[in-house]
């Protein structure tokens, strides 16, 4: 299974926001649509990524408070990136080794999603479903053996 395979899955909503744009308002936007992550667009390029994980990480800088910072100063500035046609074991290894839960969908320059540790697993719970349900069709299908 491949990356593109997710995407067209998951659709290709994709909320994007701009490195000078307010860490509070970024942060208010993730509330809102209920999403972990943003993507760091500037002048049409892919130029960061804010998660939960960088919004935590200002808060502890500032002692709890997101304060009058910007996306740009607490952005991942260089996020690991996929292409459409990865496999999806090549991206559940690179989640789980450098901890990266939302990876930037790149094809030729031109962000076409993000793929999240959740979209990842329920992929992989899926395609583990439909070969359990089609080894069990299988085994009961099974033909007799007749004695000659």
């Amino acid at each position: 299974m491949k990356v593109s395979e997710i995407l067209q899955v998951k659709g290709n909503i994709l909320y994007t926001v701009k490195p000078d744009h307010p860490l509070l308002d970024a942060v208010n936007t993730m509330a809102e649509k209920d999403i972990g992550s943003l993507v760091v667009m500037e002048f049409g390029d892919l130029v960061g990524m804010l998660t939960f994980r960088e919004v935590i990480k200002a808060l502890q800088e500032q002692k709890g408070t997101i304060g009058a910072g910007t996306v740009r100063k607490h952005m991942d500035d260089h996020p690991i990136t996929v292409t459409p046609d990865t496999e999806v074991m090549e991206v559940r290894r690179i989640m789980l080794e450098k901890h990266a839960r939302y990876m930037p969908v790149i094809d030729a320059k031109v962000v076409q999603g993000v793929i999240s540790f959740y979209d990842v697993a329920r992929a992989v719970l899926e395609a583990q479903s439909f070969e359990n349900k089609m080894l069990k069709a299988y085994i009961r299908d099974w033909p007799s053996e007749t004695a000659e």
